[in-house]
């Protein structure tokens, strides 16, 4: 099994305390061996740590590490009902981008996600994915992900 926080430790990360929901949902829900985390917002200590759009007031840079922050906070989501340490495959990655209209750089951004959970799990962290762009995210956030990931038996 693979120690994710030493992965993240390697990278100067930690698994931030999973953030409280903000509508009438659930973080996750497990399902046999299957993980599906609701949309996880960049929210860092209970505040959004930037708020507008791709192409405008956030950079595709700057996009890529709010992606890795709500991809972070995904595995958070996951620990509330098992351990990311028996995650054995990332199955799928949706990554909603919040940009101006004509922007298209949004693979740029889900990379943020991708490359982290490629680096913790190699291969079996490389998932199927979605790079969606969207009109609005819930409090004016440049990005939004959800997560599936299996876990071993």
């Amino acid at each position: 099994m693979i120690d994710v926080r030493a992965k993240l430790a390697e990278k100067g990360l930690k698994l931030p305390v999973a953030s409280k929901p903000l509508a009438a949902y659930v973080p996750a829900v497990r399902t046999g061996n299957l993980v599906f985390t609701a949309g996880q917002l960049p929210i860092v200590d209970g505040a959004m740590s930037a708020t507008g759009k791709l192409g405008a007031e956030i950079s595709v840079e700057q996009g890529y590490e709010l992606a890795r922050i709500c991809a972070l906070n995904a595995l958070a989501a996951v620990e509330l009902v098992a351990s990311v340490d028996s995650i054995v495959k990332v199955v799928r990655i949706v990554c909603y981008v919040n940009g101006l209209p004509g922007f298209i750089n949004h693979p740029a951004v889900a990379n943020g996600a991708s490359e982290l959970f490629a680096h913790i799990w190699g291969d079996a962290g490389v998932a199927a994915r979605s790079a969606i762009g969207v009109a609005e995210l819930p409090l004016n956030s440049p990005v939004e992900v959800e997560l599936t990931v299996e876990l071993a038996n």
